[in-house]
């Protein structure tokens, strides 16, 4: 933005509430010589920077200001809000701690306010654009595989068939303690009932670039594979191992190599503290990339994709909450964190219906998230994502996945 076009805008705001001040009672007659030479020094420069202005141009800074007034007036709510959330939810942590019942009055009962402002108009006159930083472009199955040979000299073994992968898949899933149910009715939520072992988000349903290093059958991203290979990897060693000792041959060296290379992730991702945030960085290295090319991998693959959902279902349980949870349930702790998501399902039907979805969002991801505003209790979010479930499932690929089990 030009120079004297941002010094102008700056001034807007200021200059139209000096404007709309009413003089009450002889108030403005009142007012000290110093703050009376500012005002007027104000609108003086106000109005001579409009001189010679286009019209188009004086429509677009009225418009720009009334703008900026909804935006602040909107913010300063929705703030107000967002902060009452916070601290709801602090309360409730701290209750759940100390072992008391978390009731109705330990949630905000009320939607957030949403803008329906005026939108930004746009600029007649040119801009500078600020330079932003070249994105990053997102890692793919190919990337993933060169990492893995180039670190590890692996390449994981992949499925003869699609539908090889789905019965090793069933097969683990229900040995774990995972359902039927669970399984099909999870992949019909996160791939559609179509996708792939291999599906990654956004290559898919025809698209052509990826929006996420989120992969498979429950989608995992390269932090979900750095994690589970640090918090389960005893596990993924130990099945491997009871399978190498039951092969043969060729076969079996090559097993032996496969073993090899999980026990050296598997140490890697145990290297670092057990935090997402660690794993995060972890995951956003060739390191992880090499890591997440395991969910390719037939044997492992299937061991990754069940204690994706599995570690829900164990944290529900070491939590008290020994029902067992629903399709609809285990995918909210799925999409958002154990904690955050136990907090819906162990809801009672009645708060469910009165609960607002909000109180388990942060402001920015709330805004950005249509489902949950048009969805907006709990009970809402939960019938949408059943349905959604109810409709996918017979599709193709979640056919498929029912008949493997």
């Amino acid at each position: 933005m030009h120079r004297s076009i941002r010094k102008h805008l700056a001034l807007v705001p200021f200059a139209l509430v000096l404007l709309a001040l009413p003089a009450r009672g002889g108030e403005a007659d009142a007012l000290s010589p110093s703050v009376s030479n500012a005002k007027a020094q104000l609108l003086s420069q106000f109005f001579a920077q409009g001189a010679g202005a286009s019209p188009a141009v004086l429509e677009y800074r009225r418009k720009l200001a009334e703008y900026q007034a909804a935006r602040a007036a909107f913010d300063a709510e929705a703030g107000a809000y967002w902060g009452q959330i916070s601290e709801k939810r602090k309360g409730r942590n701290a209750k759940r701690r100390s072992g008391q019942q978390v009731t109705l009055d330990d949630y905000v009962l009320e939607h957030p306010p949403l803008y329906s402002g005026p939108k930004r108009p746009v600029n007649p006159e040119p801009e500078e654009e600020p330079e932003r930083p070249a994105r990053k472009p997102i890692p793919v199955a190919a990337d993933f595989l060169r990492a893995a040979q180039e670190l590890y000299q692996f390449t994981p073994q992949r499925p003869a068939s699609e539908v090889e992968f789905k019965r090793a898949y069933a097969r683990y899933a229900l040995a774990s303690g995972l359902t039927r149910e669970q399984a099909v009715r999870v992949y019909s939520f996160e791939t559609g009932g179509t996708g792939s072992y291999d599906v990654q988000a956004g290559i898919e349903h025809g698209g052509r670039r990826a929006i996420s290093t989120a992969m498979g059958y429950n989608q995992l991203l390269t932090t979900n594979s750095v994690e589970l290979l640090a918090e389960q990897g005893h596990e993924f060693i130990r099945a491997l191992s009871d399978k190498v000792a039951r092969t043969s041959g060729p076969a079996r060296q090559s097993l032996e190599h496969k073993l090899a290379v999980l026990k050296k992730m598997v140490a890697h991702a145990k290297s670092v503290p057990d935090t997402w945030s660690e794993h995060e960085k972890i995951g956003n290295t060739a390191q992880g990339w090499a890591m997440h090319a395991m969910v390719l991998d037939v044997d492992v693959g299937p061991m990754l994709q069940t204690h994706k959902l599995l570690t829900s279902v164990l944290f529900a349980r070491a939590k008290g909450y020994s029902r067992p949870l629903t399709a609809a349930e285990l995918e909210m702790m799925n999409l958002t964190g154990d904690g955050t998501g136990l907090d819906m399902v162990t809801m009672p039907q009645g708060m469910r219906e009165q609960v607002p979805t909000s109180n388990f969002f942060q402001r920015g991801g709330y805004e950005r998230n249509p489902v949950a505003i048009r969805h907006n209790t709990v009970a809402k979010l939960l019938a949408v994502t059943d349905a959604r479930m109810d409709s996918n499932s017979g599709n193709a690929g979640a056919k498929e996945l029912a008949g493997a089990f």
